[in-house]
């Protein structure tokens, strides 16, 4: 209890998802990147070879006018993605789900494929209170005000598809290979399973309405995956572009911004040292991942460096360096905004956000939060705002 070991190569903590360490301690997402790093060309040829082909049955059996629907943010992966689908000739339907929360920059980037691809958009948004409501409803139940956004760009492109029997879902990155969860030769796919297990976390909109004070099932419809017979009818298939590319997101992001005008964030994020992630919503590097340093006690400095770390971008020094400056930071500008958004006070915000600490992470000593770190020792992270009765469960006994 309260004792978190940290891989030896990069800085991911033995909490994070599936993650265990080998007898060298190193971790298993280390691991699957190393056997991503040591393909060479001839196997990523013969990957490709298999998305050809794939592409080429599938057009064969379907009637729709487009070849595939690719859900897109307008970020980096959204670029790649839609570039590289029609680098083999496919005609692609792009879908957005949206948020409400776009930076500036995140927002023309999106505006910008329709121009620059020359392909047809779907953007879809729903009502603003009902995503206000969403934010706060989410935040109180499982700690995630941003859970919304990932359901709902991996459900209602899904949707879209199935509607107008498109026969392929072409997702990005796999997004589970930050922990290792899979081999390189998994080929994982995109589907109800996967969605409802790591996207939705678990959780169903039942689950949601339940706890809100104004919303209903009716109001949430595209976060309903289409059922196993109507994807069975429309044959319909969900994969990630990653399983059949090399995936190397410093160089793609590169690539995207000298092709097509991709824009950067323009401010330095308070949470981590990337400018190239997370623009389409202003929180998702704030306090959305804020919250993940309170419950796991790391976050997405932690990803960003153990990335980078494992493509050789950054060594592991440098990543303890950036967890060190970023992980723990509370983005009082952030949070501000969001507080403002939903109609709530700081101090309902720390003690809800208290109340979802992992023990396995967390203890309390003289009133302080503390938890171990990767550079060796334990520090102190603020003040307890739970009430002392709470206490018991972050004691080390």
């Amino acid at each position: 209890m309260n004792k978190i070991e940290y891989c030896t190569n990069c800085v991911y903590p033995n909490i994070s998802v599936n993650n265990c360490f080998d007898d060298d301690g190193v971790c298993n997402a280390c691991i699957l990147q190393d056997e991503f790093n040591n393909m060479d060309d001839s196997i990523w040829k013969q990957r490709e070879k298999v998305f050809h082909n794939l592409i080429k049955e599938k057009a064969a059996l379907s009637e729709s006018n487009y070849d595939c629907v690719i859900p897109v943010s307008g970020g980096k992966d959204s670029y790649y993605q839609t570039a590289k689908c029609i680098e083999y000739g496919m005609k692609p339907l792009l879908v957005t789900y949206h948020g409400n929360n776009y930076l500036p920059e995140g927002q023309r980037n999106l505006d910008r494929m329709r121009e620059v691809f020359n392909v047809d958009h779907i953007v879809f948004g729903p009502g603003v209170k009902n995503l206000v409501d969403l934010n706060k409803t989410c935040f109180k139940v499982m700690g995630d005000m941003n859970w919304h956004a990932h359901a709902g760009i991996k459900i209602f492109p899904m949707q879209i598809a199935v509607k107008f029997n498109i026969p392929l879902v072409i997702w990005g990155e796999i997004t589970w290979s930050v922990a290792g969860m899979f081999s390189s030769d998994d080929y994982v796919q995109y589907n109800k399973r996967t969605v409802f297990e790591h996207d939705m976390r678990g959780y169903t909109i039942e689950d949601i309405t339940k706890q809100s004070e104004n919303l209903t099932v009716k109001d949430l419809p595209w976060l309903q995956m289409p059922s196993d017979e109507d994807i069975r009818l429309s044959q319909t298939t969900g994969i990630y572009i990653g399983n059949f590319f090399n995936w190397n997101p410093n160089k793609h992001a590169k690539e995207m911004q000298e092709n097509f005008g991709f824009e950067f964030a323009q401010e330095p994020f308070e949470r981590t040292y990337r400018t190239m992630s997370n623009l389409d919503d202003m929180h998702e590097n704030g306090i959305h991942d804020y919250m993940k340093f309170i419950k796991f006690g790391y976050s997405r400095a932690s990803d960003h460096a153990s990335k980078d770390i494992r493509s050789g971008y950054i060594s592991r020094e440098k990543g303890i360096e950036y967890v060190k400056k970023y992980d723990h930071v509370k983005p009082q500008k952030d949070l501000q905004r969001w507080l403002k958004y939903v109609d709530m006070t700081e101090e309902e915000f720390d003690t809800i956000a208290d109340s979802f600490r992992s023990p396995r992470v967390w203890r309390i000593e003289n009133g302080e939060w503390v938890k171990d770190n990767v550079w060796g020792c334990s520090s102190s992270y603020g003040s307890v705002k739970l009430d002392k009765s709470e206490w018991s469960k972050y004691q080390i006994v």
